[in-house]
């Protein structure tokens, strides 16, 4: 089920009025409730992988009791469920990619070995978010649930089931043994964070998504400005896609009453690689960091070490995200990025806001942030191509003299998209940066607030030119493209 569909616009008032009236008064009542409408939410896609999830949290919940039970066999028990989850992933994800790559290696014929089946999505997401509950408890940094309800509810919470954030169980899972009660400041902050993300993926990406789909299918025979527009609206597409699939997630639980961790802090505004990755994807990058960067000894030791862990961490999130060799060398690059800064100690220079107090950058942090969201923007090119050939090709066309062509739009349909997007990130730009302190930009947005948005008749207004954007500038229905991890 989309965020941006009819079916869920249906779904979340019923579920929301059910959950604060009939299920509000028994904690496990609430979360059965909550582990049956996730099923739904899941199962409206495709209801067969609903016994692949039932049975990653299965196994997850038992090696937890087991774990705690049985402290001398705790090592091989946390080794089998990680190796357990970690092969039901790598047969619907990787087995055909690893396959197919050995035939085109050895020039053999492979086909009959192949499984094409097709990937459950989410299932990236709700297996590391399984993993991290069992090495937790392995680590006794939390003890193990009995509470299989409320272990079932924590794998499988509908905002964040399909694409995160990838909440820790010590944050989360404790949230589904409270009872919670209603805060209509909370749930009205909840639906303004909902309506931001709405803006990001329905005017932002879904528009940007036309413009980079048309130009990525026909890069050769583009221009180097048609290339480069179409590299900077794959680059907002996929941050407007994602981050506003997790305003929506954020939002949507806080209508229930839980919080989770925030996914993106305005990554585009950052003024170095190292900056980026800590609000790029901060849920899966943190995931990485304390359970294979750390473990592996981190930034301590040799730089020859340090070399290693950086590019294995980059190298297994770059195939993290697909089976297929662009992401891979999507992961190289940016360690390659990233290497300077890690073995001159200054990856973390940068970790306050940009220009505090200050309503503008100074010209060094423009600079900075230009350079770094060039780097990024390249970064996307190799990640949106569908072979390392077509990356090559589309970043050598653009600074290739036969690219020198005059810009021409292929059709009206494109330029009514370039507005569009053109409006959005715009808007989305202005908006976030002189509003970069807050968690999302509409946060107190109310009479406590500051500003002329106290005023009820200013933030209504708001209200109403994000829906009427929403509407006027609705494009193509897109898919949410972290879906297919």
């Amino acid at each position: 089920m989309l965020f941006n569909s009819i079916e869920f616009a249906l779904f979340l008032p019923l579920v929301f009025v059910l959950y604060w009236t009939l299920f509000s008064r028994s904690i496990r009542l609430r979360n059965l409730f909550i582990v049956v409408v996730s099923y739904i939410f899941y199962g409206w896609w495709d209801w067969r992988f609903l016994l692949l999830i039932a049975f990653t949290s299965l196994c997850s919940f038992a090696s937890g009791i087991l774990i705690e039970n049985r402290p001398r066999h705790a090592r091989i028990i946390s080794t089998a469920n990680i190796l357990l989850n970690l092969g039901i992933l790598g047969m619907f994800k990787y087995y055909d990619f690893f396959v197919s790559s050995f035939a085109e290696l050895f020039a053999v014929d492979c086909d009959s070995l192949l499984l094409k089946i097709v990937l459950p999505v989410g299932i990236s997401f709700y297996t590391f978010q399984a993993l991290s509950y069992s090495i937790d408890v392995y680590r006794r940094q939390l003890t193990a649930t009995r509470d299989i309800v409320a272990f079932f509810a924590y794998i499988s919470f509908f905002p964040q089931l399909v694409a995160g954030p990838i909440e820790r169980a010590t944050q989360l899972l404790p949230q589904f043994h409270r009872r919670h009660t209603f805060d209509y400041g909370q749930c009205v902050d909840g639906v303004r964070q909902i309506l931001w993300g709405l803006f990001k993926k329905m005017v932002v990406a879904d528009n940007c998504a036309i413009m980079a789909n048309y130009v990525f299918e026909n890069y050769t025979h583009e221009s180097g400005a048609m290339l480069l527009i179409g590299a900077v609206a794959f680059t907002f597409q996929i941050y407007g896609d994602f981050s506003g699939y997790s305003d929506i997630a954020l939002g949507t639980a806080r209508l229930f009453g839980f919080r989770l961790m925030r996914n993106f802090n305005l990554p585009y505004f950052s003024r170095d690689i190292a900056e980026f990755w800590r609000r790029w994807h901060i849920s899966l990058n943190t995931w990485f960091r304390d359970y294979l960067y750390i473990p592996l000894g981190g930034s301590h030791g040799s730089k020859a070490m340090i070399v290693r862990n950086t590019f294995i961490i980059f190298l297994v999130s770059g195939l993290w995200h697909g089976a297929n060799w662009t992401f891979i060398l999507w992961g190289g690059y940016n360690a390659l990025l990233f290497m300077p800064l890690i073995l001159s100690h200054r990856n973390r220079k940068y970790l306050d806001h940009i220009a505090p107090g200050r309503r503008l950058p100074s010209w060094s942090e423009a600079g900075h942030m230009v350079v770094t969201f060039l780097l990024v923007m390249f970064g996307w090119i190799i990640f949106r191509a569908e072979t390392i050939a077509d990356a090559w090709g589309y970043i050598a066309r653009i600074f290739s003299p036969a690219a020198a062509l005059p810009l021409k739009w292929p059709d009206s349909w494109f330029e009514t998209s370039f507005i569009n997007a053109l409006v959005g990130i715009v808007i989305l730009t202005l908006t976030e940066w002189f509003t970069r302190e807050k968690q999302h930009p509409m946060e107190n947005f109310g009479a406590s607030g500051h500003g002329l948005f106290r005023l009820r008749a200013m933030r209504y207004a708001a209200y109403y030119l994000i829906m009427a954007l929403l509407y006027v500038m609705f494009a193509q229905q897109q898919t949410f493209i972290y879906f297919q991890f």
